[in-house]
């Protein structure tokens, strides 16, 4: 027996405008604002437009919804790239085609939800709705590249759900979310066993989140260790200026200067606005300076290799160097589509340079790098945005046995936009996946140090120089999500919206047969 349900708007464009409100506010659940309970709310009313819904409709809704979500959570665009030189057309033309990308994510799977699974019903709302959502979200993290960001998960990092992290990692959390949102559907439009079901289904994965909140995955093996942050806060600006160069490494080595003494001093990302090949007697300097003091060094800086001859050309890569009784280096895995490589045929390059648009071209490091080893910690490394594929930072735990974490970014791209304080939240939700300490170096923030269970240890203030001195732990052994990564709950995810197609066709065939038999 039904009881009451509430009935989606009959007018259409309600329900389009509904659906893109609803995405636009699911960007206040991420930093800085961070009202959280708009990751279930949300993600639960585009499930309830969908109850019924033509699969054309659907496609349309998924799209308003996800366009809203990228549009207010991706506004930034319109900041970092004119800040690169190119123009405030350009900038918008790549933020309104990135969110069409994201958007059609989202039509593709309100289509497939109206046209392949269960229309109503426990299965639907509580099993192959959130499965399909997860593995959307799952996909657009890593296919052509990936953009993990604003993915549902993220939001949790202050919340009972954070306990899930270093259990099943964030798309286990973004499966938690998503479980609580078609409750919240089925609560308001099923019968009663299903809303008995539902309520169970939105309650049990914030309890075990509860639970797990406080367990400690990994533990100390060694000393705690000091480390300083060096914050330049160069602004992007002036930092590649010729004029500005020695400016630029006498802040960093005066900067140095004051954190002599600490056992680990980072640099943010490519902080002296130089390759490290033509700073080699600046450098060498600086460290045996440091050296003397009892401190080792993690740098960020770019380096050429290369160049002698035609058939060798020079190669760039954005690189994090160590600086302690031996020398080591990270280069960038993961680097961004647009901005530091051109993903694009070889006439578009070259028309990006007669336009004199921003063209730079890196080279990639291997997939797989050891950790840098220095003040007697192994540092499992990422440079800026990269520390947005959680899984692929696992490899250096496993196999290179990292005991802390190091990220250096240049946050200055983003100005006084909500895009630092998202960045932030995704480096807060690797902390605690791994059960590692995290030291987070940033041109102008947010620089911080991080504890194992997403904790702000320290925080500098922004937009200042200033030099941050804390202490990190080394830690060992495996969280669970370390030991298996993203593969189970994206298994368990195929499995349920697997199950929910069979239910559908199942339904269908029954259906069918019936009405043959019927006719018979």
């Amino acid at each position: 027996m039904a009881l009451y349900t509430l009935p989606r708007p009959s007018s259409a464009r309600l329900r389009a405008l509904i659906a893109f409100v609803a995405g636009a506010a699911l960007a206040a659940s991420f930093a800085p604002l961070s009202l959280w309970p708009l990751a279930v709310l949300c993600p639960a009313l585009l499930m309830w437009l969908w109850q019924d819904a033509a699969p054309r409709e659907a496609a349309w809704t998924g799209l308003l919804f996800n366009a809203g979500t990228f549009g207010a959570g991706t506004y930034w665009l319109l900041i970092s790239v004119p800040s690169a030189g190119a123009s405030l057309w350009l900038a918008l033309f790549l933020m309104l085609g990135l969110t069409g990308i994201m958007a059609l994510y989202h039509a593709a799977l309100g289509y497939g939800c109206a046209r392949w699974l269960p229309r109503t019903g426990a299965v639907r709302s509580l099993v192959a709705l959130p499965a399909a959502w997860l593995l959307v979200e799952w996909w657009r993290g890593w296919f052509l590249s990936g953009f993990s960001w604003l993915s549902l998960g993220y939001s949790q990092t202050d919340t009972w759900l954070a306990g899930l992290a270093p259990v099943a990692g964030v798309y286990g959390v973004s499966a938690a979310l998503l479980l609580s949102a078609g409750a919240l559907t089925a609560l308001v439009s099923g019968t009663k066993w299903v809303r008995v079901a539902a309520l169970a289904v939105l309650l049990a994965p914030w309890g075990a989140g509860a639970a797990l909140r406080g367990i400690s995955w990994t533990h100390r093996s060694g000393a705690p260790v000091s480390v300083a942050i060096a914050q330049g806060a160069v602004p992007q600006d002036e930092k590649w200026l010729e004029a500005n160069r020695e400016a630029t490494l006498d802040l960093y080595q005066r900067l140095t200067a004051q954190a002599f003494g600490t056992a680990l001093i980072v640099w943010p990302e490519s902080a002296p606005a130089d390759t490290a090949n033509d700073l080699v007697p600046w450098l060498t300097r600086i460290y045996r300076d440091a050296h003397a003091h009892g401190s080792a060094l993690v740098l960020g800086v770019l380096r050429a290799e290369g160049g002698v001859s035609d058939s060798d050309p020079v190669r760039y890569y954005n690189s994090v160097l160590s600086l302690d009784a031996q020398v080591g280096w990270y280069d960038k895995y993961h680097l961004v589509p647009f901005a530091e490589f051109f993903p694009v045929p070889p006439f578009v390059r070259s028309w990006l340079r007669l336009a004199s648009l921003p063209y730079s071209d890196f080279t990639r490091g291997a997939a797989y790098q050891p950790p840098l080893e220095a003040a007697h910690l192994k540092l499992g490394t990422t440079v800026c945005y990269e520390d947005g594929y959680g899984s692929s930072m696992l490899e250096v735990l496993r196999r290179g046995g990292a005991d802390a974490l190091v990220n250096v970014t240049n946050d200055a791209w983003f100005g006084h936009s909500s895009a630092r304080h998202q960045h932030f939240q995704i480096a807060r939700m690797r902390a605690l996946e791994e059960g590692r300490y995290m030291i987070r170096a940033a041109n102008d923030g947010i620089s911080a140090v991080l504890g194992p269970h997403g904790e702000v240890v320290a925080r500098a203030p922004e937009f200042r120089p200033v030099v941050l001195v804390s202490q990190v732990i080394p830690l060992t052994g495996l969280t669970p999500y370390a030991h298996v990564g993203n593969w189970p709950i994206v298994g368990l995810a195929a499995l349920a919206l697997a199950y929910g197609l069979w239910v559908r066709n199942d339904r269908l065939w029954r259906t069918r047969s019936g009405s043959a038999g019927a006719a018979a």
